[in-house]
């Protein structure tokens, strides 16, 4: 079951001490039966203390899968919350738009109006408010007179009011005007969550030369809700779709944009990361669910066929109708996202997306195979596939990428990988390859082929909590091309090829966190262009080249690689890195 899985996966990441007395590792369910069981032991194993089991957004016909958690514990109660009325539970509350007064309040607070001291008028102002709806979040945004007027085009919606409050904290009273107008129309009087949509639309509106940020905006709804977008994905997305840099700053420049108008929440792990080396691993973007359907709705204007990105969700084997006539239409999106459940077979949908630069492929199952149509889809660029299961997928049917002439990245996360260079899998336009949480003890094996001739043109690996990964084998040594070799968090990893000199062209060289990590090779002293060496929290490394060994500190070691730049992290006292993903 998804949902003791995902509850199961999120108590071993950040609790893994109650996990000690019953069992050694992530457990695995049987049935759906017996998940439900090993909750039940779980739970009772917690003790006497009281437990609330909140069970967050449950849609409309689930109610019937609430009955199981139903556990004969004490001081054990369960919140459910949902969007739409379940009759099935007698004791129900339900949540009422804000009145003037606290949307009021709700709005001055966002708006950074406590000290009165504004020059918006109070009557404008709540009539904003009104037309948001009472919802908290949107009251946030906007910002005296005026305030009447924007807490009425609120309408008591908190999330309406959050938006509109951040985003007119700083804005003449020009701007203020223009949302209180707008929301005296009937248009912007909300009581449902289309309405809300219609409401948030308002921090959409971006000057002709910042139209990117909303298209960026618009991106986000390729990742399923409830789930943690990665930076590194976005910024490989964006590198393609809207000519960003590679390296992330415009990309970060973006997304700092998004968040300000309170559009999503990013989320650094470590302050220090970015900031020395461009590291983006560990840093994801967060997303209320409302604002991911205001994503989708942005995107699905207009006919199917001719959208700039097609956003899928599919249950099942049900697809849109489109998908299944037999005089298939090539479709014109530039960006695909198709996320499925267990049951979708490959062969369900035959798509035409000759135009398609990004793939975004997001699924939970045991085994997953890439859609036939993939092998047609000429001008793909970037393929990001994310397993959110609770278990590594096991991937099949790789060799059709062989047939993608124009494949630059590859971002795979929490899949079992098959050989990368077995033939006749050739990737040779692969630049960069990112492997995340995988299984790839098999990735660089059963070779029939050289790694050079397979990936001929590979010039970055990223290579991130993959605890399998035990020796980098000695073959990835003759990919003279790289310029980056980043690999962090792989506990299991001992040492580094003893040839790793032969990458004559590479840059920068991480071992961030690869706790076994015991030493670095004699050869690392060729290594002439490297001006990136970053081992930090590699705890047990007793022994470096006697050239970097004598020095007493990093300056001096600039002779031997000149082109090295040598940065420390301020100390930064910030415990959200501790939030595993």
């Amino acid at each position: 079951m998804v949902i003791v899985r995902r509850l199961f996966h999120h108590i071993w990441d950040r609790e893994p001490e109650l996990f000690h007395h019953i069992c050694d590792r992530e457990p695995e369910f049987q049935s759906d039966e017996d998940a439900i069981n090993q909750l039940e032991v779980l739970l009772t194993h917690i003790g006497s203390s009281p437990i609330l089991l909140i069970l967050d957004d449950v849609w409309s016909g689930s109610e019937f899968r609430l009955e199981k958690f139903k556990f004969d514990i004490p001081k054990f109660n369960i919140l459910v919350t949902s969007r739409t009325t379940l009759p099935e539970y007698s004791f129900t509350y339900d949540l009422k738009p804000l009145n003037d007064e606290d949307a009021m309040t709700l709005l001055h607070h966002f708006a950074s109006l406590q000290d009165g001291s504004s020059h918006i008028p109070d009557d404008v102002i709540k009539k904003i408010v009104r037309g948001r709806g009472g919802f908290p979040l949107a009251l946030k945004v906007n910002g005296k007179s005026l305030y009447k007027k924007i807490v009425r085009g609120c309408g008591g919606f908190p999330l309406a009011l959050e938006v509109i409050g951040r985003l007119l904290r700083e804005n003449p009273v020009e701007a203020w005007c223009s949302i209180a107008e707008n929301g005296s129309n009937s248009h912007y009087i909300f009581n449902s969550n289309s309405d809300l949509l219609d409401c948030l639309r308002k921090s959409l509106e971006f000057s002709d030369h910042e139209v990117i940020f909303k298209e960026c905006f618009m991106d986000l709804g390729s990742f399923p809700e409830d789930q943690r977008i990665p930076v590194a994905a976005l910024i490989d997305m964006w590198a393609e779709l809207h000519k960003l840099d590679e390296v992330g700053n415009n990309a970060i420049h973006n997304l700092n944009k998004i968040a300000t108008r309170n559009l999503a929440n990013p989320v650094r792990k470590r302050k220090d990361a970015g900031e020395i080396n461009k590291y983006y691993n560990e840093d994801y973007v967060t997303q209320h669910d409302l604002l991911r359907e205001l994503a989708i709705f942005e995107s699905c204007q207009g006919p199917e066929r001719q959208r700039q990105r097609l956003i899928m969700d599919i249950s099942g084997n049900t697809l849109p109708s489109w998908c299944t006539e037999q005089d298939q239409q090539p479709i014109n999106a530039r960006l695909l996202s198709i996320s499925t459940d267990e049951s979708l077979l490959s062969t369900c949908c035959n798509i035409q997306a000759p135009k398609v630069e990004v793939l975004v492929l997001n699924f939970q199952t045991k085994n997953y195979s890439f859609p036939n149509f993939v092998d047609k889809m000429d001008n793909l660029k970037v393929l990001i596939i994310t397993n959110y299961g609770f278990f590594p997928t096991e991937l099949r049917n790789f060799q059709l990428l062989k047939s993608l002439p124009n494949l630059k990245t590859i971002r795979l996360e929490k899949l079992s990988i098959p050989s990368l260079c077995k033939a006749p899998v050739l990737l040779k336009t692969l630049k960069k390859i990112s492997l995340f949480r995988c299984n790839i003890g098999q990735a660089f094996g059963n070779c029939t082929i050289q790694v050079s001739d397979a990936l001929p043109n590979l010039t970055e690996i990223n290579i991130d909590y993959c605890n399998d990964l035990v020796e980098l084998p000695a073959m990835l040594c003759d990919v003279i091309l790289l310029k980056k070799l980043i690999i962090t968090n792989c506990c299991q990893l001992s040492s580094l090829p003893k040839g790793i000199g032969k990458l004559v062209n590479l840059e920068v060289l991480s071992l961030r966190s690869c706790t076994d990590s015991s030493e670095l090779p004699e050869s690392i002293k060729s290594l002439n262009k490297l001006r990136l060496l970053d081992i930090s929290d590699c705890l047990s490394i007793t022994h470096l080249p006697k050239e970097i060994e004598r020095v007493k500190f990093w300056e001096p070691i600039k002779e031997v690689l000149t082109n090295l730049e040598v940065k420390v992290a301020e100390k930064d006292i910030n415990l959200t890195w501790l939030l595993k993903p």
